[in-house]
């Protein structure tokens, strides 16, 4: 089967959740005082700075999945439901960003969260993995030093989220700097298996 409908869905299914994440942010009455919206405002900044992680981390997967896709040139059965289930928790990271910006000093919350950062890291290192085991998806002629790269990168985002989440227990309000992490170690990764290959790509 060809992978059209897989990214059709998943631009669908992104595009859905990066605008549902600013239903978390509340306006302020008409009528309101000028000190009474800035009170507003300045209230929300944890929310603020928790729309604009999780829009970057979306972002972040939404990138890596269409880069695999690059070289997913077919999908079978398992691979349908490995991408249903990733796609069910993008779904999921607007309820978990509100739930971590209501109660940002809880462990619990904060623990939910990165549980779903690390669902998704999870899914979409298998999907990688799955679709490049013995050239499964992808065609024979790929490099191997290509399906090494997406599995490094893959690993880099479930050992970021599980530090995060190991972090709320300790402190929840920390766990928060550790996210950022993820595109800019993937950033490093890449950069450095174009270095050791001389690979333009």
């Amino acid at each position: 089967m060809t992978t059209h409908r897989i990214e059709g869905l998943a631009d669908g299914i992104f595009a859905i959740a990066m605008t549902l994440l600013v239903l978390n942010l509340a306006l302020p009455e008409m009528g309101k005082g000028l000190a009474e919206v800035h009170s507003l405002l300045f209230g929300q900044i944890d929310k603020f700075l928790n729309y604009a992680l999780s829009f970057v981390l979306l972002a972040a997967f939404w990138i890596r999945h269409h880069q695999q896709f690059h070289f997913i040139k077919r999908t079978d059965g398992k691979h349908l439901w490995i991408n249903i289930f990733f796609f069910m928790f993008v779904g999921l990271i607007p309820f978990s960003t509100t739930l971590a910006g209501h109660y940002s000093r809880d462990s619990l919350a904060e623990v939910f969260f990165a549980s779903n950062i690390l669902m998704l890291g999870m899914l979409l290192h298998w999907n990688w993995v799955y679709a490049t085991n013995q050239h499964r998806l992808v065609d024979r002629s790929l490099d191997p030093q290509q399906i090494a790269l997406g599995k490094k990168s893959g690993v880099v985002t479930i050992l970021v989220a599980a530090s995060a989440m190991g972090l709320a227990f300790a402190d929840p309000r920390m766990s928060f700097f550790v996210y950022p992490l993820i595109p800019i170690l993937q950033g490093v990764v890449k950069y450095r298996h174009r270095r050791m290959t001389g690979a333009t790509a």
